[in-house]
């Protein structure tokens, strides 16, 4: 499948030619791709922001659609800045993408680096003066994602790098719906939201206020064929009564690990659907799909998985391909390739019986006595208990061992136990743990909950005791 390479997202659209399909997000009419090429908004105003970098920092997605079709291939720079980022890093961003101008709908917005309105002048800037008016911008999109000290990290791409996953459908083909339960300022939700405008394909994206059983119940009224989430968001689906409200032909999962019990969940209860899960991050790009029904990666795949190169260096995945980011845009960062060309993703990898699995992120394992357990493996094991939902692995602090190992849980059923069978069952997911983990990496307590936070990049949101 050979790599796009789109000249700008508004002239790719164009020439797409299917400018009637539109993207909904179920407030107000949805728009048209052609509509939204030819926002008139932005046209009047592209000889001003032409060169400059753009913050685009809006509530909704279709706002967010329209600045990003209309302004690649005029400026510079434009950041994606994702609703459920704090604002109190609007100025850190600001001043390390140095932006000149913020699209918004918060006209109360106040930064000190920039003015804030919907579109306003920079103050006393005028964009590259060494590019001259009309000539070609390749565009630096720059996205945001979680960083080790609490503010986010910049990472720099191009659309090209963005788009070297998507191949163009065969008109003939069996008509696509997209949908996306990712928020398309994140890497995940924005490779689904360029593969339907580079296609000319319906799109149908979550409200700002939506729940996930509005959502569902919207998307299946709206005849989705392909929908995309993480494997927290997925487990969400399947446990909200709205789940056989869709009938996908595809399923794919990505952002963090898909272990078996995800799989054969969402096998059983879309049949019909082929069910995928695929390694992609923001710094990475795309990197594989796998379309087996197994958890896991072949090991053939690391070696000839086209146009992307791979190798597992002191047990972790690394990556080189045109998709991955060019570097960090904050000066204070390392870089984010090594010297001949590899992005390190931190992801554990363990071969077993010509299989990659992947065991967790290296930066997040629980350290009980000198030994490191991965939470994600812990996880898998009690994820596949029939009676549980989804769960999360956390460490508490002891004196004695450093950490331990608990676990927060969430049942399928929609009552919480209590009393005795609460005790029981608590006990019978441990002897669960017991039968497949080493000692060390089993629970020392269970702990029944409601819901798990996730974040809207769709992952779990990890924290320490």
């Amino acid at each position: 499948m050979p790599p796009t390479n789109p000249t700008s997202l508004c002239a790719s659209i164009l020439a797409a030619g299917n400018l009637s399909a539109s993207i909904d997000v179920g407030v107000g009419a949805p728009r048209s791709w052609g509509e939204l090429a030819g926002a008139a908004a932005f046209v009047v105003r592209k000889a001003e922001l032409y060169g400059n970098c753009v913050l685009v920092a809006t509530t909704g997605q279709l706002d967010a659609a329209e600045a990003l079709i209309q302004l690649d291939g005029v400026v510079r720079r434009m950041v994606l800045y994702p609703p459920d980022l704090s604002r109190e890093h609007l100025d850190y961003v600001a001043r390390s993408a140095e932006a000149d101008w913020i699209v918004t709908d918060h006209p109360g917005l106040e930064s000190s680096h920039c003015i804030i309105e919907r579109i306003l002048p920079p103050r006393g800037r005028s964009g590259n003066q060494n590019l001259a008016q009309g000539q070609k911008v390749e565009t630096e999109w720059v996205l945001l994602t979680s960083g080790t000290t609490g503010l986010p990290k910049l990472v720099r791409h191009t659309l090209s790098s963005l788009t070297g996953a998507i191949s163009l459908r065969d008109p003939s083909s069996e008509p696509i719906v997209w949908s996306t339960l990712y928020d398309i300022r994140r890497y995940g939700g924005l490779q689904i939201f360029l593969r339907a405008a580079l296609t000319g394909t319906p799109l149908v994206l979550s409200g700002a206020q939506e729940s996930t059983a509005e959502f569902l119940s919207r998307a299946g009224i709206r005849g989705i064929t392909h929908m995309s989430g993480t494997p927290s968001q997925w487990r969400r689906v399947l446990m909200s009564p709205s789940a056989n409200k869709i009938a996908p032909a595809y399923v794919r999962l990505s952002g963090e690990i898909a272990d078996q019990s995800i799989l054969n969940q969402l096998h059983s209860q879309y049949p019909e659907a082929r069910i995928a899960h695929a390694f992609a991050s923001t710094e990475a790009g795309v990197v594989l799909e796998v379309n087996d029904g197994a958890m896991g990666i072949p090991a053939d795949a690391i070696e000839h998985t086209p146009y992307v190169e791979m190798n597992v260096k002191d047990g972790t995945l690394r990556v080189r391909s045109s998709r991955t980011a060019s570097a960090y845009l904050s000066q204070d960062s390392l870089p984010l390739r090594d010297a001949e060309g590899f992005v390190d993703t931190g992801d554990v990898l363990e071969l077993r019986e010509g299989r990659y699995y992947f065991a967790g992120r290296r930066d997040g394992t629980i350290n009980v006595g000198g030994l490191k357990v991965h939470p994600e493996e812990v996880e898998a094991v009690i994820n596949r208990h029939p009676e549980v939902g989804m769960s999360l692995v956390r460490t508490k602090k002891s004196s004695i061992t450093g950490g331990l190992v608990i676990a927060d849980v969430v049942l399928k059923r929609p009552e919480q136990p209590e009393g005795s069978g609460a005790q029981a069952l608590q006990r019978e997911i441990l002897q669960f743990c017991r039968a497949e983990l080493a000692l060390y990496k089993v629970p020392v307590g269970i702990n029944f909950v409601s819901n798990l936070a996730v974040s809207q990049t769709g992952k779990l949101l990890r924290h320490h005791a």
